[in-house]
């Protein structure tokens, strides 16, 4: 009976010990430095990884936990870490109960988080005056809690244009519960000086929703759209799409009115090939190099035969200058095996003349690496190096 007392009191602390040991010796292995593991047999997995800078040079990052034993369809879990040597190591700061899908962002010198309460749960934002350890409260329409009902998104950018800031997401109320199917298309805008945590200074369009016979019946769903502004000064929203063609990689163009109040998108030519779009990207406008960026991923040729939804193993650096044609410059992470190996949701900023960047990757392990190439066990940090000079590299 002692012993038995004695190793559950002390189990707990031994977990931890080892914990500890094996996160520093994997941190050796695993490509990129470690920010947070989570190993597969606990059944909660990384997802959403989110990084900003802030005024006084932090790294901030954060990402919630999903899986069988997560709490993302009650009250979601969100974790916030920093790093005050530019990523080379990472403390965990905070942990928010009650935010999922979420992206951090500094606004007016005050950094904010914004995303759902849960899985499809209300869409909300949070503010915090420390550099994030404490947070606000959503508790009503004046604190935070932005549109009730069921949501969905993930870390996307936030724009300025035309004094609003502006964000895409999708509405998840429909007659079906079927993944792409329930999602429609949505952006959301407030005046840039008006308080973000008061829901009566967002104005949102009208919902697009699924139609089965874009694609000539191969669309299965949009969702994680990216709030651009093009050269002529106009909002687009481009999402991510879901398609039932093998190694179909596409994203579609919604165009925004310039009041903030009507989404229109066009079949016709709305469509465009796009690498990487069939998986969560973000794409950011850059002045130094008058490009629009983006981090996706590749399906190689050898994985053409395959959803592309799920070939993550093969993250790439791309940039256009139109939106339409883009160049793939060059591959930052890649792993031969697409059943285990994820480099995926990648969220980055530019950081001076880098970028910086955070995946969430699943990758080997010692208990026998990540329980698919979906259900990531790291969360990791990266780092590119003087990007302007891979302007005119082209991989493919």
């Amino acid at each position: 009976m002692k012993t038995q007392q004695f190793i559950k009191a002390f189990f707990p602390v031994l977990y931890v010990l080892f914990a500890t040991q094996f996160l520093c010796a994997q941190s050796e292995k695993v490509p990129g430095i470690v920010v947070d593991y989570i190993p597969a047999s606990t059944e909660t997995y990384i997802g959403s990884p989110s990084i900003c800078i802030l005024p006084n040079g932090d790294y901030i990052a954060s990402h919630d936990h999903f899986g069988p034993n997560s709490t993302e369809h009650e009250q979601a879990l969100t974790s916030v870490f920093k790093s005050s040597d530019k990523g080379k190591t990472w403390k965990k700061m905070s942990e928010i109960n009650g935010q999922f899908w979420s992206n951090l962002f500094v606004h007016k010198n005050e950094l904010y988080i914004m995303g759902t309460w849960k899985h499809h749960g209300n869409f909300i934002i949070r503010r915090s005056l420390d550099g994030g350890h404490t947070w606000t409260e959503p508790t009503d329409s004046k604190k935070g809690l932005l549109l009730e009902g069921e949501y969905h998104t993930a870390p996307m950018p936030m724009i300025i244009h035309n004094g609003y800031i502006w964000r895409a997401i999708e509405n998840a109320k429909a007659d079906t519960k079927a993944w792409g199917k329930r999602y429609s298309a949505m952006m959301i805008s407030a005046p840039v000086d008006s308080d973000l945590l008061d829901a009566a200074n967002w104005r949102t369009t009208n919902y697009l929703p699924y139609d089965s016979a874009y694609l000539e019946g191969n669309f299965k769903g949009w969702l994680e759209g990216n709030a651009v502004v093009t050269y002529e000064g106009k909002v687009l929203d481009i999402l991510r799409v879901a398609t039932s063609k093998p190694g179909s990689d596409m994203a579609a163009v919604v165009h925004i009115s310039d009041d903030g109040r009507k989404a229109t998108f066009d079949p016709a030519g709305g469509f465009m090939d796009f690498v990487g779009g069939a998986k969560k990207f973000s794409i950011r406008y850059d002045e130094r190099t008058k490009r629009y960026w983006a981090i996706a991923n590749m399906v190689k040729e050898e994985f053409s035969h395959l959803p592309a939804a799920g070939v993550r193993n093969t993250a790439v650096l791309k940039s256009s200058l139109d939106l339409k044609n883009w160049t793939v410059h060059e591959i930052l992470l890649e792993h031969p095996d697409v059943k285990k190996h994820g480099f995926q949701y990648i969220d980055w900023q530019f950081a001076g003349k880098d970028i910086v960047f955070l995946s969430r990757t699943a990758f080997d392990d010692e208990f026998g690496g990540a329980h698919n190439f979906h259900d990531a066990n790291y969360l990791t940090f990266h780092r590119i190096k003087n990007y302007k000079k891979m302007i005119k590299k082209d991989v493919r």
